[in-house]
């Protein structure tokens, strides 16, 4: 099988069930930005400190998101089956993480060791798809709320756990400082 079939050379590609749309349509967009996310994820997982199985099940479950984003029906084989559970979940990692470390009382700037940088990055890049997928479920409102539940509960979750990161390297939070005008 070959991997290019040259019927998006027109500018379309296709989706489950929705047909033929433009590359530019915003459907295509967030599919792009959830793809995107799963990509940048790959450059998160550092071997000394993180799961790697649990980067590659939240890749899955983004393939997962995808694949009921592209179909934008509400037939149950297209649904993300255990999507409250798996927020449910990120929501438990998330305080069993910030239970270990200090409180924020203050913004803090992204950076630290090499893992929590590009964690920070994959939060930036999942907030972004999450605005794109807010903003198509503007227009199409059979995509469920609980899609953007889970990316918003993952991008606090990568929050999260770019803090656990540096602390785990002894890293502490850099602190932001407003200039003074």
């Amino acid at each position: 099988m070959k991997i290019y079939t040259k019927s998006g050379d027109d500018g379309t590609t296709g989706t489950l069930g929705q047909g033929r749309r433009p590359k530019s349509d915003l459907l295509i967009h967030v599919l792009g930005e959830i793809d995107e996310l799963s990509a940048v994820l790959s450059q998160c997982v550092d071997i000394k400190t993180a799961n790697i199985t649990q980067a590659v099940e939240i890749q899955s479950r983004l393939l997962d998101l995808g694949a009921e984003i592209a179909s934008l029906s509400t037939d149950s084989r297209y649904l993300v089956r255990e999507i409250e559970s798996d927020t449910k979940s990120l929501e438990s990692e998330i305080d069993q993480m910030d239970g270990q470390l200090p409180a924020l009382t203050n913004f803090i700037l992204p950076g630290g060791s090499k893992e929590a940088k590009h964690l920070h990055i994959a939060r930036a890049v999942c907030r972004r798809a999450e605005r794109a997928l807010v903003e198509l479920k503007v227009q199409e409102p059979t995509l469920r709320p609980e899609s953007v539940k889970y990316l918003n509960r993952l991008s606090d979750w990568l929050f999260v756990r770019a803090r656990y990161a540096n602390s785990l390297a002894g890293i502490e939070d850099q602190i932001w400082v407003k200039k003074n005008d």
